[in-house]
């Protein structure tokens, strides 16, 4: 792929896994926002193109050397494969991780929220939205579109597939939110062990969820529909 002003942010993610890590850097929306060219989500972001694809290239060329990580072509594997890849990477310790997030957030809500009453309100309402809506979604997943894909029924799951993207998008508010509130996951100088574990978990909660929902949207969703 040669990449462009025009090459939209899915489309390099896909091709090139471990660039997500410069979009990650930079805030760039590569899960939900997949479909942006290039250009359009640097302004967006108030980004320099020239600057953003100069780094996109030096990944792609440490990838190429071999000391760049892992990078796996999920839109080159079968799709049972990476179905496989999404329950056991992400939908098997989001049960874990979802419970133990919220005892965090509970915790410094309790100890701290006086300090900044409407901001901690604020984000055990958000924490709490997203777990119980990523508690929800991901069994549709497991016992309706994934079935079917794994079937070879792809062609009737527009509907399933659509639904799902919708719910991306609000949980994909949601993370944006977390970080605004987190004040992009800065940890106060008096932060206790507990807050900064728990601005940790949530900051690592977002990288893996859009690494998760890209695979979703930009990859899975794209492969079932052009089959």
């Amino acid at each position: 792929m040669k990449i462009s002003a025009r090459t939209t942010v899915g489309a390099v993610a896909t091709e090139h896994p471990l660039t997500a890590r410069v979009f990650a850097r930079h805030g760039i929306d590569f899960c939900c926002g997949g479909g942006r060219p290039l250009d359009e989500a640097c302004q967006a972001e108030g980004l320099d193109l020239s600057q953003i694809l100069r780094e996109l290239e030096d990944e792609i060329d440490r990838q190429s050397s071999g000391s760049g990580g892992e990078d796996v072509r999920w839109d080159q594997r079968p799709l049972e494969d990476l179905i496989d890849h999404i329950l056991t990477t992400y939908h098997a310790p989001l049960r874990e991780e979802l419970p133990r997030i919220e005892g965090l957030m509970r915790k410094v809500h309790s100890v701290h929220g006086g300090k900044d009453q409407a901001r901690f309100d604020a984000l055990l309402e958000v924490v709490l939205a997203i777990k119980a809506d990523m508690e929800q979604h991901m069994p549709k997943e497991e016992e309706i579109l994934f079935p079917m894909i794994r079937s070879g029924q792809g062609a009737m799951a527009e509907g399933p597939i659509e639904v799902m993207e919708m719910e991306h998008e609000i949980l994909g508010g949601y993370l944006r939110k977390v970080r605004s509130l987190t004040r992009d996951y800065v940890v106060p100088e008096e932060a206790c062990n507990t807050w900064r574990a728990l601005w940790s978990a949530l900051e690592e909660l977002e990288r893996e969820t859009h690494q998760h929902i890209h695979l979703e949207n930009n990859v899975l969703h794209v492969r079932v529909r052009q089959s």
